[in-house]
Parts: structure tokens; C-alpha cells; sequence
């Protein structure tokens, strides 16, 4: 697959899945803009990806999305493809104090965010017949675990924002998928500040969850997205892919009682 010359925006670009998929574009020839609040991570990721453009910044505010999208197009001078990679996970019972903070915290970076970008990127992407790829979860798909409301629902929301804007778009040409991914091997649970210990407990766990007993790489699920941004899924869009080793197929096969 060759994007060569599309200009590619990756948020949530300083590791994990979306580290990997700046990393791909980069070498199937595409001009990079990879977006994230750490920049030692960014500066490491920008050392695979050729000459990207770094954007320190942070999807949860209004100010940055605009900078995001305005210095792109100032560099590149167009937008082929936006992926809309940037998520938190925080883990909260509905019944907690601090409920609503930690659901708010998670749909402003999960879900209002891609919103926003979408809004500002469209235009551009019609320009150029471009198309989006949203990087969800199959937590979208079926509750997973306990006290994963926050989460859960800011994946579900983005499965129907893509579909909703899928339809919207391809009059203009501009195609919007989502992936929906099962455990990947990222920083995420560190993120969450679990120990060493404690994040790899939780990989077993999740490995334990899988039909095929494995966890994916980031790389896998960034092979995902390249596929559908290029021209070989020219017929799709509105879809959610699910690569998750067949996390739903041992969800579905667990005992109702």
C-alpha cells in the first residue's frame, strides 16, 4: 500500500497503536503529523516516521485541536487522512463520588474530541476526497468489566459518530471507518498507574479473555488502519472492524449463570 505524498494526521501518536500506525504511514511514503502530549515520546516516535511534523498537544482542549488541524495545513498545505487514535481509560463505579469527573475527563478525550476534529478536518478531507479512521473498542461492542461505564460508552458513542458521519460524508467522497480493537500491549493501563505488577496481572487477565489466547501488538492494529485509509477499501466506509483475537466470541461463549 502506497501514501505516498498523503498528508496524515495520528493523534495520540507518542506510543501504542498510534505510535505504530505514524511509524507505517511513514514508511509507505506518507507526510506525518503525529499529535501527543509527551514530547520526549513524540520526539522518539518522530526518529522512525522520516521528517514529521511534531505537534505537542493536548485533544482534551479547544485551542489545541485548532492548532492541530491549522499547523498541518500550514505545513503540508492539505489533509488526506485523519486518525482520530488519542484515549483514555479510567476505571469508575457509577455509584462513586467522583463518577461524573472521571466521565467527563473520558468522553472529552474519547469522544468530543474526534468530534471537534472531524468538524475542523472535513472540509479539507472533501478537498481532497480523503477519509477518516476513529480508533474505538470492542468495550464499544459489549461491556467487558466492572465499573467501565466511562469508557464503554465513550466507545460505543464513537462507533455511531462514525457511522452517523460515514453517511453523512460519502456524498463528498470522504469515507469514515472505525477499529475496534481487543487487548493490545500498549502504555495505557500504566497510564491508569498501575505497577509493573499490576499491568502485567491485567494482560494475563485479558489474554485469558481472548479465543486465541493472545494479545495483539500495536503493529497489527495499525496494518488495520492502513488498509482501510488506502484505496483497497475504496467500498467502505460506516464500518467497525474488529480485531480483538476473539474477545467477543469468549464473551459470548460465558455462562449466563
Amino acid at each position: 500500500m502506497s501514501f505516498q505524498d498523503k498528508v496524515v494526521i495520528v493523534t495520540g501518536g507518542s506510543s501504542g497503536i498510534g505510535a505504530a500506525t505514524a511509524i507505517k504511514f511513514a514508511e509507505e511514503g506518507a507526510k506525518v503529523a503525529i499529535v501527543g502530549r509527551n514530547k520526549a515520546k513524540l520526539d522518539n516516535v518522530a526518529k522512525q516516521c522520516g521528517n514529521p511534523l511534531v505537534i505537542v498537544a493536548d485533544v482534551s482542549k479547544d485551542a489545541d485541536i485548532k492548532r492541530i488541524i491549522s499547523e498541518t495545513l500550514k505545513q503540508f498545505g492539505k489533509l488526506d487522512i485523519l486518525v482520530n487514535n488519542a484515549g483514555i481509560a479510567h476505571s469508575v463505579s457509577i455509584l462513586a463520588e467522583q463518577a461524573m469527573t472521571v466521565f467527563d475527563n473520558v468522553m472529552s478525550t474519547n469522544l468530543r474530541s474526534v468530534v471537534y476534529l472531524t468538524h475542523l478536518a472535513a472540509p479539507h478531507l472533501v478537498k481532497t476526497k480523503g477519509n477518516i479512521v476513529n480508533i474505538s473498542s470492542v468495550a464499544g461492542l459489549r461491556v467487558l468489566a466492572k465499573d467501565t461505564f466511562s469508557y464503554s460508552t465513550s466507545k460505543a458513542g464513537l462507533d455511531h459518530f462514525t457511522r452517523a458521519v460515514a453517511q453523512e460524508l460519502a456524498e463528498n467522497g470522504v469515507r469514515v471507518n472505525s477499529v475496534n480493537p481487543g487487548p493490545v500491549k500498549t502504555d495505557i493501563i500504566g497510564n491508569m498507574g498501575a505497577t509493573g505488577e499490576m499491568e502485567e496481572a491485567v494482560y494475563k487477565y485479558m489474554q485469558n479473555m481472548t479465543a486465541l489466547n493472545r494479545i495483539s501488538g500495536p503493529e497489527e492494529i495499525a496494518d488495520v488502519v492502513l488498509f482501510l485509509a488506502s484505496d483497497k477499501a475504496r467500498a467502505i466506509t460506516g464500518s467497525s472492524f474488529v480485531s480483538d483475537n476473539g474477545t467477543l466470541l469468549k464473551v459470548a461463549d460465558r455462562p449466563t449463570n
